[in-house]
């Protein structure tokens, strides 16, 4: 079976703030939440390897089972581009936190361990 191209969008689409804004507020003051989420909006788009960022944020591979993820797959069959992800440095436990996006990561990985995904990182 061929590879689908994964495709995507140029910049994060503007839901993605406050979605990671709602998940930055469980792990740090509100406020603090708030910075970060200034910071990424004002951030480059880079891209890393969707197998880097795994490890990066220690974090386990949800399956395709997972509806979320089936969507995304979904998505990337279909020819529809993702939004990038918003990634914040967890630099006192060394590890990425992924703000928004751990479906799509999951979703890209199931296809392409070694895809580029652009991100948007501080």
């Amino acid at each position: 079976m061929k590879r689908p191209d994964i495709r995507w969008l140029d910049e994060p689409e503007e839901h993605d703030y406050p979605a990671a804004l709602s998940y930055l507020s469980l792990i740090h003051d509100k406020e603090h939440g708030k910075r970060l989420v200034a910071a990424l909006q004002s951030a480059l788009v880079v891209q890393y390897k969707a197998k880097d960022i795994f490890r990066a944020t220690g974090l386990s591979l949800l399956g395709i089972s997972n509806s979320h993820v089936e969507k995304d797959r979904v998505k990337i069959r279909a020819g529809k581009k993702l939004s990038p992800l918003l990634l914040v440095r967890d630099v006192s436990n060394g590890k990425v936190v992924i703000a928004d996006g751990y479906h799509r990561l999951c979703a890209v990985y199931s296809f392409d361990e070694d895809a580029l995904i652009p991100c948007k990182i501080v």
